[in-house]
């Protein structure tokens, strides 16, 4: 007997809503083989439902539920929502920001001291003490964003995913999603496979903005790109204005702390 399938009169059970769903009922005669009767379900229900049949709201495919009521026969449940299709995207983004531990100042803004005594002038130290410069926790612009893409599942192989992995936690070396070069870093990746075979894989990322011509103290013409690390050496210098030996920068160096990579690598 072969097996045929039909929409139930009580189908298109629609909402509309701020996440509106559809669902599609079919009964499905000729089989008592649960994996037959889903593979009839998906071939005879639509991959989208278009709600008001003119384009404006379309509903994709999300799940395909079978149950037996009798010999031979099934009732197909085909739900629908906004589930993105394959090779569509969403995206996000975040500016609020980081945290970093600095020693100096851009600017140093007045300095004080009782009558008759100079303030010294640290050159933009940041808590200097006699032993050292203690320096002050900061927020700082770290943009956050992320994309989710749905991948066909030919384009998720094994070499796929083992690219995502040796790219978490490095640093484009070649301009990236309109960034320069050294300012976005690669959190990392996770897939899910869907329902309707293909992949969801979320891509996040954080951009530094890359920063030229600083000064430090009386060093100048400092370059540091985004994700490098900028730290300040110190030492004992005697202020003669405030007659007071404190700690001011006599070095400003840059370290390479993260690997760096071809992010367009990525293929997105």
């Amino acid at each position: 007997m072969a097996i045929t399938i039909y929409e139930k009169f009580e189908s298109r059970l629609i909402t509309e809503s701020n996440e509106p769903t559809a669902e599609l009922r079919y009964t499905v005669k000729g089989t008592n083989d649960d994996y037959s009767a889903r593979v009839t379900v998906r071939a005879g229900s639509p991959v989208a439902f278009d709600v008001y049949n003119d384009g404006s709201l379309v509903l994709w495919r999300e799940s395909i539920s079978v149950e037996p009521v009798g010999d031979e026969l099934w009732d197909g449940i085909v739900r629908y929502s906004r589930v993105p299709p394959t090779d569509e995207s969403t995206f996000s983004f975040d500016t609020g920001g980081g945290t970093q531990h600095i020693t100096q100042a851009l600017n140093s803004v007045a300095r004080y001291a009782p009558p008759g005594k100079t303030a010294p002038d640290c050159k933009g130290a940041i808590g200097v003490t006699p032993d050292g410069v203690e320096g002050v926790d900061i927020a700082v612009p770290v943009y956050q964003f992320s994309e989710t893409h749905y991948l066909p599942d030919s384009l998720v192989t094994p070499a796929y995913k083992a690219t995502l992995f040796d790219l978490t936690g490095c640093v484009n070396d070649a301009t990236f999603k309109g960034f320069a070069v050294g300012e976005v870093l690669f959190l990392g990746a996770g897939g899910t496979k869907r329902g309707a075979g293909d992949w969801e894989v979320g891509y996040r990322f954080a951009a530094s903005p890359n920063v030229t011509g600083q000064t430090i103290g009386d060093i100048t013409g400092i370059d540091k790109k985004g994700w490098e690390y900028l730290w300040v050496r110190y030492e004992h210098k005697k202020d003669e204005t405030a007659n007071e030996l404190i700690q001011r920068p006599i070095s400003v160096h840059i370290e390479r702390v993260y690997r760096t990579n071809n992010l367009n690598d990525l293929g997105i």
